[in-house]
């Protein structure tokens, strides 16, 4: 799949153990690391697993058309699909076996 970035210092902070230590401390990057090997190596969104650990959960209201997977309470990472358009179904409803793009809009505590 491919993974973009809403932006170049985020791609820079997820691709540093480094920065993601400095930024969410030392369990917290590590389980970031581990969900971005997870994401790297799915082909499609519905690869990512909907159950815990990972826990792939679709977001609603101000954030429909997300997804977060868990990091460590209370941090999620959230994304969106990037392919254009987002494959839907015919109920409507976004085709996660033919999503392949995505884009990470930040690591964050959206419960707050």
């Amino acid at each position: 799949m491919d993974i973009l970035f809403k932006t170049s210092k985020l791609r820079k902070t997820l691709s540093s153990e480094s920065l993601l230590v400095r930024e969410f401390g030392k369990e917290n990057a590590r389980v970031i690391m581990r969900r971005m090997v997870t994401l790297d190596r799915a082909d499609c969104l519905a690869d990512i697993p909907a159950q815990r650990p990972t826990r792939r959960h679709a977001l609603s209201g101000k954030r429909k058309g997300q997804y977060a997977i868990d990091a460590k309470h209370p941090f999620r990472i959230i994304l969106e699909p990037a392919d254009d358009p987002v494959p839907v179904r015919e109920d409507g409803s976004v085709d996660l076996q033919r999503v392949t793009s995505i884009r990470i809009q930040g690591v964050e505590d959206y419960h707050r």
